[in-house]
Formats: structure tokens, sequence, C-alpha cells
């Protein structure tokens, strides 16, 4: 996964590697600056007379230091200090100001690298609290899309281009209503906590309209003017007015009729993938972004398209189809996506994300978010639209 935080909804969870293996590893290390001890021990002892290896001793606290905690770092440099003692007594030179002075510098060394062992853990909890937070917060904002909604099976994926960053502008969710499944995937403009906080208002939005809302494009006007009033009342001091916008699709998929309902907001259109075939479900008139209807006094047209049994749908970010190579090629995502659609949507994710990271060869410039989704048998679905209807609503 090339420390990259990446959300692979595909079910499971995080396995977290606890303490003691860590504090067993930590010991296994301390074998090295032990070793080292013993070895100028020796080697003094039988060395000539007018051989000094004691001072090489203060090696041993600093090397313990990279990679153990302040007790067992002081633990050596105590060592490392009785060891010169001895070999100075000796080699009956305990007295003279050659050896209290080296004797001086590893007792000042092994107390600066016990003090940096100090800081270090401190930043260390520190990190990880701020982490567990980060953790919560994110799982409050980015819900796990649900394995399963009705007839439907769906796996997301989250891409982020800072690394050690669990979520940034881009966003997904899902909200289930009496008569199917709602579903949302959005990029924010701009990048940063003002990005996430666009990213946060505009999930907020959808959880608690989607459910009520009977009418897409009523849901997507409620979006726009919640998006809009928070953009007037907290801006974005790094954009200008009218820089402030989101892109978003949002879907409709009945569960007991073989289509799909969507509004296009000005985002990458949706792939559908049926029998080896990748089709761009693309908007005749795209509405403008979230947050710009002041301006541009939108109309929401609805498109429909068939969305049969075993097809998958594939919403994804422009992160994803902008991402370049070392040459500056895009990731050619549409010509790769046929050859994975039967793995169902896990799989599918799963292909694209190892496919991605080794196109791109590192962290990506963007954040990149995949929601992949196939309708299976929903039981009481009636496929009231025939062959042909179902291929002319593809175009």
């Amino acid at each position: 996964m090339i420390v990259l935080t990446i959300h692979l909804r595909v079910g499971g969870g995080t396995r977290h590697h606890g303490g003691p293996v860590r504090r067993r590893s930590r010991y296994a290390l301390a074998a090295i600056p032990v070793a080292m001890i013993l070895i100028i021990m020796v080697g003094d002892l039988l060395a000539p007379a007018d051989t000094h290896l004691g001072p090489l001793l203060i090696v041993a606290p600093a090397i313990t230091a990279s990679f153990a905690g302040p007790r067992l770092t002081a633990a050596l440099g105590g060592a490392a200090m009785v060891c010169h003692v001895l070999l100075s007594v000796h080699d009956r030179a305990l007295g003279t100001e050659r050896v209290q002075t080296e004797i001086i510098a590893v007792v000042a060394v092994s107390i600066l690298v016990v003090v940096y062992c100090l800081a270090r853990d401190r930043q260390r909890k520190q990190l990880v609290q701020i982490r567990s937070v980060s953790e919560v917060a994110q799982s409050v904002l980015m819900r796990p899309i649900p394995q399963r909604s009705g007839p439907l099976s769906m796996a997301s994926l989250y891409l982020a281009a800072q690394a050690e960053a669990k979520i940034g502008g881009d966003l997904y969710g899902a909200a289930r209503t009496a008569a199917g499944t709602r579903l949302i995937i959005g990029d924010v403009r701009g990048k940063g906590l003002g990005a996430i906080s666009d990213a946060a208002l505009l999930l907020g939005a959808f959880r608690e309209t989607a459910r009520r809302q009977p009418e897409l494009p009523a849901l997507v006007s409620d979006l726009e003017e919640s998006l809009r009033s928070e953009m007037e009342e907290f801006p974005d001091a790094d954009l200008e007015a009218g820089e402030a916008f989101v892109t978003a699709v949002v879907l409709d998929i009945p569960d007991d009729v073989p289509v799909l309902s969507l509004i296009n907001c000005g985002h990458p259109p949706p792939l559908l993938i049926r029998a080896g075939d990748v089709i761009e479900l693309c908007a005749a008139q795209p509405a403008p972004p979230l947050g710009l209807g002041e301006l541009t006094r939108p109309h929401y047209t609805v498109q429909t398209f068939a969305f049969e049994q075993e097809d998958v749908l594939l919403l994804y970010t422009d992160g994803v189809v902008e991402a370049r190579d070392g040459d500056g090629t895009f990731y050619p995502l549409t010509e790769r996506l046929a050859q994975w659609a039967q793995d169902g949507p896990q799989g599918l994710l799963g292909h694209v994300h190892d496919d991605l990271l080794r196109h791109i060869g590192s962290f990506p410039d963007d954040d990149a978010a995949l929601v992949a989704v196939q309708r299976g048998d929903g039981g009481t679905a009636r496929s009231y639209l025939s062959a042909t209807t179902a291929r002319g609503a593809l175009h």
C-alpha cells in the first residue's frame, strides 16, 4: 500500500499490531549495542597497552536511542559508562585527565540521548492522540459505504494526496430510502481545511435530505442552497468569489426497476460496465457545480439510464483520471475497467487501486475517490425496459 492513506470499504477492519510485538523487536535490537560493548571491551583487553578502545563505548547509547525508549537508552548508557570505568581501572588510567574527560563525555552523550528519547516519545504520544481524533472525525464525516443496499453490492475507495491524511476535499455517501438507494460523489474546489469543511457540509446536507426529498431535482436544489448559504456565511479566504464550488453527481437507484437516475453537476461522467463494454453516462444537459446557483440559476434535469442485473457502475473523481505517470500520461481508467468488472465492486476497486499506484509510482497529486455499484438479483426487479430502449438510454 506504499504508505498511502487508503479507504477501501470492502469489509473487514484495519488490523493494528500492538505494543508487545514492538517491545519484543526493541529488545531484540538492543542486542546490537550490547554486542558492541562486549566487542569493544574484549578488543581493549586484548589490544596493546597503549591502545585504548574505551571512547568507542559512547556509540552504544547513541545507537540505542534510534530505536529504544528513554529507559533502555539510559540503561545502555549506564552500562557503557561502567564498562569504560572498568577498562580504565584495568589500564590503571582511571585518574588521568584523558580518561575522566572520556567518562564525562559518555555521561553527557547518554543524558542528551535520553532527553531526546523523552521528547520523541512525548511527540509520538501526541501524534497518536491526534491520529485517533482524526480517525474518529473521519469516520463521522466519511461514513462507510454499506456493502449491501437492497439489490446493490457496493464498495468505495479513497486515496488522499496528503501522506497520513484520512480525508481531503473529495467525498462520497449513500442513503437508503424506502424505494431504493441514493448516492453522491463529489469534489470540492480547493484544498486543506476549507475543502474538508465544505465536504462535511455537503455530506451532512445529503444525509439529511436524501431520505425525505421524493424528487431528485428537489434534493439537488436543497444541496445547492445549503452549500451556497454556508459558503456565503463562511467564505474561503484562499478563493475568490465564484471560485468556491463542488462538482458532484447525485444518483437515485430504485430497488424494483432496472434503471438509475442521475443529475450531474459538472462532475466527470459515471462509467457503466456491461458485457465487457465501458459506457460513459454523459449528461445531455449538465448542471453547473454546486455552490454557483446564485450566478447560474440552474434547472436540474434528471437523466435515466438502464442499470440491469450484473451491470457495474463506477463513480469517480477527477483525481483518478488526471493522475499522471512520469511521462505525463493520464491514467487510462476507461480502457482498464472492462477486464476487472467480473470481480465485482470489491475486486474492481482493488484492481484500480493497485493499477493506479503502479501508474503514478508515488503519492497522487490530488485526492481520488471511487465508488463501485453492482446490481444483483433484486427479487422484485421488473425489466420494463426492452433491450432496445435500454441501449438507447445509454447513448
